[in-house]
């Protein structure tokens, strides 16, 4: 099985602390839906960006917006490929696998849904690479890094799976887990192409099963984006002899702090706002009411007909929808007969 060879910084202590408590700050502020769900939108979005960018794709933070709203926008066909495969992987990042651990074929699915119709050659999505591939700058073709065997790789995936679904991994902190399992994935290089992609999908589900971010408010993928140079320098000054991870680590933990931090403290300000009109408690959606939510904040506003339409609902059962988030403050009336419609409180 495989063993991380790492340690315990005064660094990663003290950021690992900081984390725990900025993260307890945002689970238990009162936010009222509309700020959770634009919340979470806006790190879907901010992901899908930074961690398609990160590897040359051209779409402006604005295009990926308007693509997540059902727009079209003039790029690439594989440029929005790569964006909108990678949207969907993380705007279902609960569905991703089915129960608790990470299997091989999960590994290969999250691949098949990133890489879809963006290969130059179909027949490499969704299995490992059959053919050698070095990472290398694309202009002058200076090699940096030269990853394991191709007939090493379904090994060294099965001993790092082996260790992630551990007793062991579970004990450590989930930013150190998904910290040593992203480093690990990228030295494999298991693909042809799209492993930056599938590493940061793979990253972003651990700390997602592991109760980190299960309301997905945090985007690591921006960190690594504003500094690529940083990114790939701490990635390739891991000795290979020794692959010792702990300056990687101290990398990698003080991205999530920054990341958190970021959501704190616009959580902070948000809940102070709703505090001072006299409101209390958090507000708890099932995920029909989360997506007219999410329909309100995309259109402004949302009627009796959309909610039908949405839940294929008779006009008592999308009434009886609306009026739990009336009730709940979520949402309020405006207009009369025809024009009435809903928008957020």
């Amino acid at each position: 099985m495989f063993e991380p060879n790492f340690r315990y910084t005064n660094k990663i202590v003290q950021l690992l602390t900081r984390i725990s408590a900025a993260r307890e700050v945002i689970l238990n502020s009162p936010l009222i839906p509309k700020w959770e769900v634009a919340l979470r939108r806006e790190a879907i979005i901010h992901s899908a960006h930074s961690s398609t960018s990160i590897e040359g794709n051209r779409l402006s933070l604005g295009q990926v917006s308007d693509l997540v709203q059902g727009r079209d926008v003039m790029a690439a066909r594989k440029d929005k490929q790569e964006v909108l495969n990678y949207l969907n992987v993380l705007e279902n990042i609960g569905n991703v696998i089915k129960g608790s651990s990470i299997s091989g074929q999960d590994v290969l699915n999250i691949h098949r849904m990133v890489a879809k119709d963006t290969l130059d050659n179909p027949d490499d999505c969704g299995v490992y690479r059959s053919r050698y591939v070095v990472v290398a700058n694309r202009l002058t073709g200076k090699v940096f890094f030269r990853p394991p065997k191709n007939e090493d790789v379904p090994g060294l995936i099965n001993d790092l799976l082996e260790w992630i679904n551990s007793e062991e991994a579970k004990e450590l902190d989930p930013i150190i887990e998904a910290g040593i399992s992203h480093y690990e994935f990228v030295r494999i290089h298991p693909f042809v192409d799209g492993n930056g992609r599938t590493t940061r999908v793979l990253t972003t589900l651990i700390l997602y099963l592991r109760g980190f971010d299960t309301k997905q408010f945090f985007c690591l993928d921006d960190y690594y984006d504003s500094d690529r140079q940083a990114y790939y320098r701490t990635l390739q000054s891991v000795d290979q002899e020794t692959l010792d991870l702990t300056a990687w680590l101290e990398y990698f933990v003080e991205g999530v702090n920054v990341s958190i931090e970021t959501v704190k403290e616009r959580v902070t300000r948000l809940s102070s706002e709703r505090l001072r009109k006299g409101e209390r408690g958090q507000i708890a959606l099932t995920e029909r009411q989360m997506r007219i939510v999410e329909f309100v904040n995309q259109r402004g506003r949302i009627t009796n007909r959309d909610v039908r339409e949405m839940f294929k609902l008779s006009d008592e059962g999308a009434l009886k929808e609306i009026k739990k988030l009336v009730n709940l403050g979520v949402i309020k009336s405006q207009g009369k007969g025809r024009a009435l419609h809903y928008i957020l409180q």
